[in-house]
């Protein structure tokens, strides 16, 4: 019998994905949205009890493998060992997905070199070494993929938060070249840049606003919500997208907004 080419593939390849940044927003969707096509997940993250229980929970109701590791992404000594227990755990990794950030509201007036260090280190720095001590395991596994959560403020500015827009845009930058480079080895590289999602780390600057003030420049007039970043996420790292690697998705409900809007 020949195969179906439209076979429907969200749940290929079955390896196990690391999601840093897993323990709530975006990151959490993402791990939820791939477990629910049987993929198991290691959700690396700061708050290493959330990420625990976070695992659990997703394990006992999808009935994938999964785990919660704490790792503060500013230190890359952490990685190794955090790699090490996600393999014993769930196996070697065919999938991350960077979603871990910060979000910086001083603007340039004040920033301070405590601060940018930190958030450069979490967004840009922790990526790259991560997907370097991941290399290994995903060149070893078919349809290996990778996907970092950079943001429309790359594009867009913002003059709230000029560490997270440098690290986000940064971002777009590093996947360009890893493209080039991890094509080489059979990975797939690519980024999503979210308009305005609801999540726990944008609800305060949502709540603080006039209602409204976001969705009068988003065409489709509300805001996101953090599955529907999550489907786009399982999509790039699955089969049905096996022959994109260094492209940007934006999921912004038509952003038209600039930073003076």
């Amino acid at each position: 019998m020949s195969m179906d080419i439209y076979e429907p593939g969200l749940s290929a390849p079955t390896t196990p994905v690391v999601i840093t940044g897993g323990a709530s927003g975006i990151g959490l969707a993402a791990a939820e949205a791939l477990a629910a096509v049987g993929r198991p997940v290691a959700l690396w993250d700061i708050n290493g009890d959330a990420a625990r229980y976070a695992a659990a929970r997703i394990a006992a109701q999808r009935g994938v493998r999964a785990t919660g590791v704490g790792i503060d992404l500013r230190d890359l000594a952490s990685i190794a060992p955090a790699l090490d227990a996600t393999r014993a755990a769930v196996g070697c990794p065919g999938g991350l997905v960077h979603s871990a950030g910060t979000v910086d509201t001083a603007s340039i007036d004040g920033m301070t070199p405590e601060s940018w260090d930190s958030g450069i280190a979490v967004h840009l720095r922790a990526f790259a070494f991560v997907v370097q001590a991941l290399q290994p395991d995903m060149a070893a596994q078919a349809g290996s993929a990778v996907v970092a959560v950079t943001s429309i403020n790359a594009t867009l500015g913002n003059a709230l938060n000029p560490i997270y827009t440098a690290g986000k845009g940064g971002l777009l930058s590093l996947v360009r070249s890893l493209a080039d480079r991890l094509a080489q080895v059979g990975i797939r590289i690519n980024s999503v840049s979210p308009g305005q999602i609801v999540t726990p780390m944008t609800r305060p600057a949502i709540e603080a606003l006039p209602n409204g003030f976001f969705e009068k420049r988003i065409l489709l007039e509300r805001l996101g919500q953090p599955e529907e970043v999550a489907r786009v996420i399982r999509f790039l790292l699955s089969s049905e997208a096996g022959y994109v690697t260094g492209a940007e998705l934006v999921v912004d409900g038509g952003n038209i907004s600039s930073q003076r809007g």
